[in-house]
């Protein structure tokens, strides 16, 4: 089976009431836009609550994440919905909060950390390698790198494998969470004060209830290991023992759990879901999984072997080009804002989409196309300066960016030399959940090289 382009949504017809958007919204955030957004570089749209302006202008984009980030908070509309899973974490606050969270946090992800966490991802894939052999044939490759994510961070975390009891635990909590969790909730359009309530179904409050207990369980007994000194020297102990160097202060355990939540969610779901369409895309390009698999022949558990795996590091961003594991990112205006001619008022809405900026037909050549070879033109490297930012930028840049890029880079190379990806008579229909996965799953033919 061959196809021509990857696949993304159909999007929805130019005009729709308030009601079918606000439903289409809440279904999928991708099918919900009109075609326009691929060439606008900036649309409003009104609410009888808010103002939201999408920007694809490159110097919006700058501004808001570069120039001025603190007069553009994150806007707490989506934020609500995801509090009861991860609390008061990283990604959710602001202001001081958030940089007292970023000062204890960053020195875990610096570079010579990399290293430090190199022997647990390779492990990891050396695992996944390992059941995938038992399970050859045609099979849905989604829960394949949702294990194998799983298993890096959890590995990198907290220095126990997937196979650990609560571990295992943890992992399969935070698969039944992700479905059941709407990208949108109530509160993303009524506004109102933290005890309101945002009806949020049953399954989402009790599965987050559930992985906050599991990661208490995990927090709690490193927080025993450290003080009785045989804690291992991994990122959980790393962060937990960081004092902030203005207030001397640590995290507590209550912190420590908002933090995991983050760092499960974002080093768990969003690598599973680039993991598993850069496998569909290397199906889609047999030529190029076949030069991914040369490549990767002399990698090796030496962290200074996956410098060699440049085929691969550009195939994989060329995947978190296409697809974006988070596919739009909400700020929120402190002021007035002119932009593009428009004054947006106080408290008004700026959603940034990578979906659309990485896919934008004024900005990429061949936009919708798989070309890893376009790092290396003028056109790619100016886009990547400008408008590739599947994992923000500036100040609230993602912390783990340089840890996903290792990940995601390491185990595609692994799972490619190790086995051929075939396509099969079902296309994947990209929706956005928690992040950009399969409608119904990425199903793909495995055999052994």
């Amino acid at each position: 089976m061959t196809q021509s382009t990857p696949p993304k949504p159909a999007s929805r017809p130019e005009k729709v009431s308030l009601w079918r958007y606000l439903r289409l919204f809440r279904q999928d955030i991708l099918s919900a836009q009109p075609a326009k957004l691929y060439r606008a570089w900036m649309a409003e749209f009104k609410t009888p609550f808010f103002r939201s302006y999408l920007a694809n202008d490159p110097t919006l984009v700058q501004r808001v994440l570069k120039e001025r980030p603190m007069d553009f908070p994150k806007s707490d509309r989506i934020g609500a919905g995801l509090r009861p899973l991860l609390g008061n974490s990283v990604f959710l606050t602001n202001g001081e909060v958030w940089k007292r969270q970023r000062r204890i946090i960053d020195p875990a992800f610096e570079g010579g950390r990399l290293r430090d966490t190199y022997g647990a991802m390779y492990a990891a894939g050396q695992a996944a390698v390992a059941r995938l052999g038992g399970r050859q044939g045609t099979l849905d490759i989604e829960p394949e790198t949702s294990h194998v994510a799983a298993d890096v961070i959890i590995r990198t975390l907290f220095s126990i494998p997937i196979e650990d009891e609560t571990a295992a635990q943890v992992f399969e909590k935070f698969r039944d969470h992700q479905r059941t969790q709407p990208i949108l909730n109530l509160a993303a359009f009524v506004r109102g004060p933290k005890w309101m309530p945002r009806l949020f179904k049953r399954e989402t409050r009790d599965t987050a209830a559930d992985i906050r207990r599991l990661i208490m369980d995990l927090t709690e007994r490193r927080m025993f290991e450290i003080d009785a000194g045989t804690a291992p020297d991994d990122l959980a102990t790393k962060i937990m023992t960081t004092e902030d160097p203005e207030t001397g202060q640590t995290f507590t355990t209550e912190d420590m759990v908002d933090q995991v939540a983050i760092f499960f969610l974002a080093g768990h779901e969003t690598s599973a879901s680039a993991l598993a369409w850069a496998l569909y895309l290397m199906a889609m390009h047999p030529e190029w999984q076949d030069k991914i698999a040369a490549e990767a022949a002399g990698l090796t558990s030496d962290f200074a072997s996956i410098s060699t795996l440049k085929l691969s590091r550009d195939v994989f961003r060329e995947t978190l080009r296409l697809y974006p594991p988070v596919p739009m990112m909400v700020r929120e205006t402190t002021q007035v804002e002119e932009m593009r001619g428009r004054r947006a008022p106080k408290g008004s809405q700026v959603v940034l989409s990578p979906w659309h900026l990485h896919r934008h037909n004024r900005l990429w050549d061949n936009p919708d196309g798989f070309d890893p070879t376009r790092w290396e033109t003028e056109n790619g490297k100016s886009c990547q300066r400008t408008a590739f930012i599947p994992f923000s930028a500036g100040p609230r840049v993602c912390t783990g960016a340089g840890f996903a890029m290792v990940e995601g880079v390491l185990l595609l190379s692994m799972l490619v030399r190790a086995f051929r990806f075939e396509l099969t008579e079902d296309v994947p229909v990209p929706v956005a959940h928690l992040t950009v996965r399969a409608k119904d799953g990425i199903r793909l033919k495995i055999t052994a090289r």
